[in-house]
């Protein structure tokens, strides 16, 4: 969606850890406990808007240093620590607004996740993490075909991996 003010489109940069298997969470909570994958979690997002599904932010919140945007079908819920849209195109929107020339950081759930790759995204930081743990929620699928991966740092436990589409 282009801004109303001719500066450039809004990016998207999915944030994910992801195991083996596809897990991405159970009960509502990470299965695995990697102090060092939640210290890039927090560089990679701080400063930022995150854009989050309603499940995500009842788990974690607002987190600081970080604009939260909460994504929910529901028109009644509020947020006071959070802002709240109904759509991916309010989401872009408001974080062009409210932090200029950055892009819209997407940290979950399952469903914003496959949203936002439906919606163009154009960059995914995935750590992958080398465990396949029982779980109830797992990041989409995703054509590996048209991304590329830009680059690889390998850490004790799992990887973190740049992807840029194509």
């Amino acid at each position: 969606m282009p801004r109303d003010d001719g500066g450039p489109e809004p990016r998207m940069i999915l944030v994910a850890a992801v195991a083996d298997n596809g897990v991405i969470a159970r009960d509502g909570a990470i299965p695995w406990d990697l102090p060092e994958d939640m210290r890039h979690f927090r560089r990679t997002t701080t400063g930022h808007a995150m854009l989050m599904g309603r499940t995500t932010y009842d788990e974690m919140g607002a987190l600081p240093q970080r604009t939260s945007i909460v994504l929910t079908r529901n028109p009644d819920f509020v947020a006071h620590d959070a802002h709240v849209v109904h759509d991916i195109d309010q989401a872009l929107a408001l974080a062009a607004k409210l932090h200029p020339d950055q892009p819209l950081m997407v940290v979950g759930g399952a469903q914003i996740y496959r949203l936002a790759l439906e919606s163009g995204a154009q960059e995914q930081v995935l750590s992958e993490v080398h465990l396949s743990p029982e779980g109830d929620t797992f990041y989409p699928d995703w054509d590996r075909s048209a991304w590329r991966e830009d680059r690889r740092e390998p850490h004790d436990g799992f990887d973190i991996v740049w992807w840029v589409r194509r």
